[in-house]
């Protein structure tokens, strides 16, 4: 039986929390963050996640193929940057924008909390910023396959500012025409690593395809290492440490 969206999002904050960092749930409209900081920017980051969700909502209304669309779209040198960034890292991928949206919002608004907590890590809907001090590992949560929450990931300091995205086809909400129950991406750029995810989970519909897609990931500029999850099958290949 799937999973509920609320089951998985919880299941993946309860995983997140650090007892070093204060987190704080941040909710405007469907966007829903998971947000640990050294300090309580709540209020701050909500109108961030404001400012953020404005400019793409402005953008749709002037551009209404930036949500429909499936396939890549041209570039627009007068949109705002967050738009820029989503048209550039699907057209890497060879999906439509919105499949980049929860990365881009989660490291938009990571990086500009920066400037009032050292240590940030947003969740978005288990797409993944992080700015750390310290190593921090992160559980793949791939719903009813027996690896659920049995492989984890090292981030290290040293690496992050970081995304870490995931997508999947047997959960969530979000559109996919694969069946992998996890593909993680690591990208110095989340918004790139969701787009990526996305791809690389819609090629995924047999064991046979854990591996072309993985190395699809892999020869995008920009990511690092990437992972998948398919029933009892398990690939990984890149710059990814499995604690």
């Amino acid at each position: 039986m799937a999973k509920s969206r609320e089951y998985q999002k919880r299941f993946y904050r309860e995983l997140a929390k650090d007892s070093d960092l204060i987190g704080q749930e941040v909710i405007v409209k469907e966007t829903d963050l998971f947000i640990s900081a050294e300090t309580n920017i709540k209020a701050i980051a909500e109108e961030i996640v404001k400012k953020y969700r404005a400019q793409i909502e402005a953008y749709i209304r002037k551009r209404p193929e930036f949500m429909t669309s499936l396939e890549p779209i041209s570039q627009d040198s007068t949109a705002a940057d967050i738009i820029k960034e989503m048209i550039r890292t699907t057209a890497l991928a060879g999906v439509g924008p919105m499949a980049s949206v929860a990365g881009a919002i989660s490291e938009f608004a990571g990086n500009e909390l920066l400037s009032y907590s050292r240590q940030i890590i947003v969740e978005n809907g288990g797409d993944i910023f992080i700015k750390s001090d310290k190593v921090r590992t992160i559980a793949i949560y791939a719903g009813d396959s027996p690896l659920s929450n049995k492989i984890f990931i090292k981030i290290k300091p040293e690496d992050t500012p970081i995304g870490v995205c995931t997508s999947s086809g047997t959960m969530g909400h979000s559109l996919s025409f694969g069946k992998a129950d996890a593909c993680v991406i690591i990208a110095k750029s989340a918004t790139l690593a969701d787009a990526v995810a996305t791809a690389a989970c819609n090629r995924i519909k047999d064991i046979k395809d854990i591996a072309p897609s993985l190395e699809f990931a892999l020869s995008i500029e920009g990511v690092k290492g990437a992972a998948a999850i398919l029933g009892k099958d398990f690939g990984s290949i890149g710059d990814i440490e499995l604690a």
